[in-house]
């Protein structure tokens, strides 16, 4: 019974807090004429994600033995738990832009964050026509603006444990756009990881960063190949750091 109501208590305080920066943000953007997407994102949604980590009792630590790369970026990642998307923003990646379910623009305060920092909203695999679209009107957007992009090429979280198939559209996007791909590996420890779900318990989360990979000589006819590659790296990846 305890449990439960801590749970409640925690995911209502998220929820208020979801909402006031929501708010904030929004009168933020009013009073800049909506032309500062940038600080909306990592100067009120950055420090944003670091307070819900914190009401859940969650510390991120981030291993990287470097900054990000300064120029455009496809920033990309495994998806395991509810925990990723608080710890992505948390990160405060630099200039990016995030793909993210449409499901989730059913939370309006989430809905509201997302469309003032620019979010591309993606629908799921079984609308291949939209998705192409969606994809289309993203590379136009990052080619014009040259902002960084997230986005896990699982696509949806795999709660096995193990490194689930890897969709097409990081990768085309990196093609495409002759950007680095910058590899993140969330490790969250089984005994605090919720999965699909809020029921997330205190202890540490793990943020582990890569060189980035390049992409300038790649080709779109070698797609399949370069993705398989890069998966293939992410399995031996974690394999490490199950190792210890």
């Amino acid at each position: 019974m305890r449990d439960q109501m801590v749970l409640l208590a925690r995911f209502t305080l998220s929820l208020c807090i979801l909402t006031l920066t929501a708010l904030a943000m929004l009168a933020v953007a009013t009073a800049t004429l909506f032309q500062c997407r940038r600080f909306y994102s990592e100067r009120i949604a950055t420090p944003f994600g670091h307070l819900i980590l914190r009401v859940w009792g969650i510390r991120m630590v981030v291993h990287r033995a470097a900054p990000f790369p300064p120029r455009q970026a496809v920033f990309i990642s495994n998806h395991t738990s509810t925990i990723d998307l608080f710890a992505l923003v948390a990160l405060g990646l630099p200039n990016a832009r995030f793909f993210l379910s449409g499901f989730l623009r059913k939370l309006l305060p989430l809905g509201l964050i997302g469309y003032l920092i620019g979010i591309f909203w993606t629908v799921p695999q079984e609308y291949p026509e939209q998705r192409r679209r969606i994809f289309e009107r993203a590379e136009r957007v990052l080619r014009r603006t040259g902002e960084s992009v997230y986005l896990s090429p699982e696509g949806v979280r795999v709660t096995t444990g193990e490194i689930g198939h890897f969709n097409k559209g990081a990768f085309h996007l990196a093609t495409a756009l002759r950007a680095p791909i910058v590899p993140l590996f969330i490790h969250i420890p089984t005994a605090i990881d919720p999965g699909m779900g809020w029921n997330a318990r205190p202890g540490t989360v793990e943020v582990h960063v890569r060189p980035a990979i390049e992409t300038a000589d790649w080709r779109l006819d070698e797609l399949i190949a370069n993705k398989e590659r890069v998966r293939d790296f992410y399995v031996h990846w974690k394999r490490e750091l199950d190792a210890g």
